[in-house]
């Protein structure tokens, strides 16, 4: 999937979201709109995770969720 395609299925992918990574605030998944990049910074931010650890942790649930 592409980027365009996540942005434009952003708002039913919210709530899978905040499922996987409960400590995204609302104001997150604002700033985040869609955006694997900003999503993987978020992660990276709350979570203490490496850039690479938040990225293969958002690629996996991307590939096991259909995203």
């Amino acid at each position: 999937m592409n980027e365009h395609t996540l942005k434009g299925e952003w708002n039913q992918m919210k709530g899978a979201v905040k499922q996987q990574w409960a400590d995204l605030t609302d104001d997150d998944m604002t700033h985040i709109e869609g955006s694997r990049d900003k999503l993987v910074g978020r992660v990276q931010e709350r979570y203490g995770h490496a850039k690479e650890d938040a990225e293969r942790e958002v690629d996996d649930w991307r590939r096991e969720n259909n995203y």
